[in-house]
């Protein structure tokens, strides 16, 4: 009897735990409420409409021999074939992505070196975060026509005072060099956010792994090293991802300081397509646009399987 009475109060409290299991289940897979949609819905609609629907219409056209406006009739993969043997769009995805790589390694770099400086013991460290920031708010355009009349005419005037060759020249005017004063300018603008977000990860690092560190005996050099780099490695993806594919859409900058000269040697990808366009050669550049689109789709899913599964921050 007592036997009975105990496996009738197991069964009663397993069913018990069961039923208790299956409400907190309910209650974690309810269904999304109606009003989450209410406000996605605009959202949906403006993105479809300002972006996918123009982007399908585009990649529509670069099958066609469209200029524009007026009457088109599909040519299949010519625009597509011709692209591939056009030596002025290889040359501006060649310099695209150069001036990608080379602006993204200096960006960093400086960044990086700014913001150890600027988290470290120094005095009016606040307000040189203000004053490192300040290039983050200004127009590109703006920027770019700044240093446009400072190496077309202040350098080249500093060079004939001083007897310094190399400065007289404008670097805008040399088609191997130009590249450079684009990376430069770009890099200055660049910078702080990088900078910001760097010091966010050096403040992360909590102060008594140092203090352990220099217990241990460790110098400067090996906790920047050894500790320090390790600890933000995130922040370096991070700000790599981003930079890169923000210089790959690199243009006002370019237009203010060169407009894609001397000839075409810094014409980037944007402004091809964009020159394409007002030159009436729409479907042409939009076959230009949809490979660029895809190859954009490819960096970004390599640069998501690096860090698939790390914890970045």
């Amino acid at each position: 009897m007592t036997t009975t009475t105990t496996a009738t109060d197991t069964g009663a409290s397993t069913t018990a735990i069961v039923t208790g299991g299956e409400r907190k289940l309910r209650r974690h897979t309810r269904r999304v409420e109606p009003i989450y949609y209410l406000f996605l819905l605009p959202t949906l609609v403006i993105f479809t409409l300002a972006i996918t629907v123009p982007g399908v219409i585009g990649i529509f056209f670069s099958f066609t021999d469209s200029i524009g406006i007026g009457e088109w009739s599909f040519n299949g993969l010519t625009n597509y074939i011709a692209l591939f043997s056009d030596p002025a769009i290889l040359q501006s995805y060649l310099f695209t992505f150069g001036f990608s790589i080379a602006t993204v390694i200096v960006v960093n770099v400086i960044a990086f070196l700014l913001a150890v400086g600027l988290t470290s013991r120094i005095r009016f460290k606040t307000g040189l975060r203000t004053i490192f920031v300040i290039p983050m708010v200004i127009s590109g355009i703006i920027i770019a026509y700044v240093f446009n009349f400072l190496f077309s005419n202040s350098l080249p005037a500093a060079g004939a005072a001083t007897g310094v060759e190399w400065l007289q020249t404008s670097l805008l005017a040399n088609p191997d060099l130009a590249w450079v004063a684009i990376v430069i300018v770009t890099a200055w603008q660049a910078v702080p956010g990088t900078l910001l977000i760097y010091i966010a990860g050096l403040l992360s690092v909590p102060g008594e792994v140092y203090e352990a560190a220099s217990i241990d005996g460790a110098s400067r050099t090996q906790q920047l090293t050894r500790i320090t780099i390790p600890l933000v490695a995130g922040y370096v993806v991070i700000n790599v991802i981003l930079g890169f594919k923000g210089f790959l859409n690199a243009y006002d900058i370019i237009v203010g300081l060169t407009n894609g000269g001397p000839g075409t040697a810094t014409r980037s990808v944007a402004m091809t397509i964009i020159a394409g366009f007002n030159g009436g050669d729409y479907a042409y550049q939009m076959a230009n646009a949809t490979i660029f689109f895809i190859v954009a789709v490819l960096i970004s899913v390599f640069q998501l399987s690096l860090t698939r599964g790390r914890n970045t921050f």
